[in-house]
């Protein structure tokens, strides 16, 4: 039986044990701790690394979407908010599901059988590593803007300045991590370190062209060109069996 891990973030003492009623009707959800804040919740889901999150949006102090910026994995989130408003943004975010308080039991079973939909659908992974798998989310925020992106979708990441850019669906978004940062975290079997500045998803990879110097040329399927360096050149020609 699949057994999804859970937090609970919201300010509201009668709202959480609301959803706390809630979830003792599906045996496959656990939860494993609540949070009446921002940082507490953030301190909770680096400890415990929960499958689900019930996050409120409205909250003093630090809201739902700064929690989700604060964190480099984000669980499968359901946003639970009082105002229309805050739950049309929420698509914005691309969060999995909304709830609207007071929740209604009968959505909240459609709300957890999506959760499990998704996450039977989606192959199993080993966890013995540090590296994403490519179907986590991560939250990225740019000025006013966020996206909540799957690792997958991003084709590259590359070097500006002291930020990164990362590409995806069109997107081009700045983030305050260096690349070496980023790497670390990505599953090395998708991503490669093309040169100094740039590391590219090989899975969006269109075409590969013979360059300078024994250098390779990459055209990525969004259009972008990449130069791989000499030394990187042999690795991935070793790597994909060129």
């Amino acid at each position: 039986m699949i057994n999804l891990k859970a937090v609970i973030v919201e300010d509201s003492r009668l709202a959480r044990n609301e959803l706390k009623e809630l979830i003792k009707l599906h045996k496959e959800i656990e939860l494993i701790g609540e949070a009446e804040n921002v940082d507490e919740g953030f301190k909770l889901i680096n400890n415990f690394k929960p499958d689900l999150l019930f996050l409120d949006i409205n909250m003093p102090e630090k809201d739902g979407f700064e929690l989700l910026e604060m964190l480099d994995v984000v669980p499968i989130t359901i946003f639970t908010t009082a105002f229309n408003e805050y739950a049309i943004k929420s698509f914005e975010y691309n969060a999995f599901d909304y709830l609207l308080k007071p929740i209604n039991q009968k959505r909240f079973t459609k709300s957890i059988e999506k959760v499990l939909e998704k996450i039977t659908s989606v192959p199993v992974e080993s966890k013995s590593t540090n590296a994403l798998s490519l179907d986590k989310q991560i939250f990225i925020k740019e000025g006013e803007k966020c996206w909540l992106v799957k690792v997958q979708d991003i084709t590259l990441f590359e070097i500006v300045g002291n930020y990164t850019r990362v590409f995806f669906n069109e997107n081009k978004p700045l983030i305050y991590k260096s690349l070496n940062q980023i790497e670390e975290k990505l599953p090395e079997t998708v991503f490669f370190r093309a040169n100094r500045q740039q590391i590219i998803n090989i899975h969006h990879v269109k075409k590969v062209v013979s360059w300078f110097n024994g250098k390779l040329k990459i055209e990525m399927n969004s259009g972008e060109e990449i130069e791989i360096s000499r030394r990187q050149s042999y690795i991935f020609k070793d790597q994909l069996s060129f």
